[in-house]
């Protein structure tokens, strides 16, 4: 009887194994949009200026706990990292498998939890990573593009997780948050980023009081 031998990859297969996906993560967006067109939202990922203009209107720096409902490849994530005290930790729930992947790979900040799955999981999501009820939940995915019930079921679930005094935070094209966010939270505070391809509108919401 032959023994089977098992089959030893070369130095160069086991490199290329281990290679973690380094794609641009501009050209991995722009994948993202064409794939799932109502997930993504942009074809762009945010500009730097829109990304400054959410930490200070979130006032991010006074947060212990956050969350961020699709980061994407990370933009916004990063500036809100830069923009938290050393003891906060940050929740990223993103749907697109690539993504998650790439936050993975590209940001090792211990305070950075990444879950793969949809925003609806929000509860879960906390449960799993052991944290308490979140001061701030960020959110760039696209409400204007989700049904009705899906978007106002992501927006209980958000006010439902968020903490007494906290913030719901949603930067978009359009303005259909803010008229479902009504039924949920109230009336919202809203600034406008013109320098951002689309010009980008930023919501802001709290649980017991507007902000």
């Amino acid at each position: 009887m032959t023994a089977t031998r098992e089959a030893v990859p070369s130095p160069t297969m086991a490199a290329t194994a281990r290679r973690p996906d380094r794609a641009d993560p501009r050209i991995l967006f722009l994948q993202g949009f064409l794939k799932r067109p109502r997930e993504v939202g942009s074809i762009i990922p945010s500009s730097r200026f829109l990304e400054r203009r959410v930490v200070r209107f979130a006032a991010v720096s006074e947060a212990r706990t956050l969350v961020e409902l699709g980061p994407g490849t990370g933009g916004t994530t990063r500036a809100v990292l830069r923009a938290m005290r050393p003891d906060a930790k940050l929740l990223a729930i993103e749907i697109n498998p690539r993504f998650a992947q790439l936050l993975r790979q590209t940001v090792s900040d211990p305070r950075l939890c990444v879950y793969e799955g949809s925003a609806t999981d929000l509860p879960d999501a906390l449960q799993l990573f052991a944290l308490p009820a979140p001061d701030l939940v960020l959110s760039g995915i696209p409400f204007s593009t989700m049904p009705r019930d899906v978007a106002v079921s992501i927006l209980r679930a958000v006010h439902a997780a968020l903490a007494p005094e906290g913030r719901f935070v949603a930067y978009q094209v359009r303005d259909r948050v803010e008229l479902l966010g009504r039924e949920v939270f109230g009336p919202a505070r809203v600034e406008t980023e013109l320098l951002n391809l689309p010009p980008m509108r930023v919501f802001g919401f709290g649980k017991s009081h507007p902000i």
